[in-house]
């Protein structure tokens, strides 16, 4: 696969294979290169966001990284012949990333962005535009036409991360309880809240609330985010459904407000929930919103040749913090 404005294209670089993680909250997806710009194969693995343990983040990735060669049908050469780029949920905190950086298995060289600018690069392949990123998290990320940048969101779990499958989830927990209280009248939704943490159909069972409780008090942001296919399927028919999705549209429309007040730039909405929450856009951005044109997989191959590109012949290879 062979992609324009530097995307995909020969590279004269001593590394046999470039491969660009993605890596998320929810899964790691990896893309194999050759220089060249072929596709070799993908490979996918657990989640690789920093907040699970920059360590768990390399097993994720070295996991996908063997899945896809496997899938190739070719034996992985040593580590020091592949240079990885990597867009990871985390990596704006300088400890995790010095962490992560630290404990290079020994790619022979690294690129690390976050997660949001390479879906950026992705999206619009390396032009200006904007993007806003709904998965288990949400982030958006502005790209001008002068090269400057600038980020909305991304605050994390427990105060931001509007409109994501985290907070989507948090607000249909808290809607069941209080269903469960007798404070909101039950409904398709919470039913079927309910009946995912381990319950059964009546809502005047004491158990109903020990297994809703057991299951909030042991969720993260991962696992509230389980919810969220729940809250999307019973939005035709659960009024407390639509209107988490509603106001989730909102939130989107206000992070792409604060990144291009114009409206003038091209805008991508990226990620699991992007799709789902379409319809639920308030216009202009419902009519505006266009499919990203590549992912944030290619997005990391894009920001580690860059790096690549800019470096003289022999160099050695330092890590790159986008």
């Amino acid at each position: 696969m062979r992609l324009e404005k530097g995307v995909g294209v020969e590279l004269k670089t001593a590394y046999e294979y470039l491969i660009g993680v993605d890596g998320g909250g929810t899964k790691t997806h990896i893309r194999v290169e050759r220089p060249d710009g072929s596709h070799v194969a993908d490979g996918s693995s657990g989640p690789s966001a920093l907040m699970h343990g920059t360590s768990k983040a390399w097993c994720a990735i070295v996991t996908a990284l063997d899945n896809a060669f496997q899938t190739a049908g070719i034996n992985r050469p040593p580590y020091q012949a592949i240079a990885a780029g990597c867009g990871l949920s985390g990596i704006n905190n300088p400890l995790w990333a010095a962490q992560f950086t630290e404990q290079n298995p020994g790619f022979g060289a690294l690129a690390i962005g976050t997660d949001a600018f390479t879906t950026l690069l992705g999206a619009h392949l390396g032009q200006a535009g904007v993007v806003v990123a709904i998965g288990t998290g949400s982030v958006g990320e502005v790209l001008r036409s002068d090269g400057s940048r600038s980020e909305v969101g991304g605050w994390g779990f427990m105060t931001g991360d509007e409109a994501s499958g985290g907070w989507i989830g948090l607000r249909a927990a808290n809607h069941v309880e209080r269903v469960l209280d007798g404070r909101l009248a039950a409904g398709p939704l919470a039913s079927a809240i309910v009946r995912f943490c381990g319950g059964g159909d009546s809502f005047s069972a004491s158990q109903n609330r020990e297994r809703v409780l057991a299951w909030v008090t042991s969720a993260n942001q991962s696992i509230f985010a389980q919810l969220a296919p729940l809250v999307v399927a019973h939005a035709g028919q659960d009024e407390a459904a639509l209107a988490i999705l509603r106001k989730a549209g909102q939130e989107i429309a206000q992070i792409a407000g604060a990144l291009d007040p114009s409206q003038q730039l091209p805008i991508a909405l990226c990620g699991g929930l992007a799709g789902p929450l379409q319809a639920y856009l308030p216009e202009p951005l419902k009519s505006r919103a266009i499919a990203p044109r590549a992912d944030a997989a290619i997005g990391a191959l894009l920001l580690l040749r860059r790096q690549l590109a800019a470096e003289p012949a022999g160099a050695h290879h330092e890590q790159q913090h986008e």
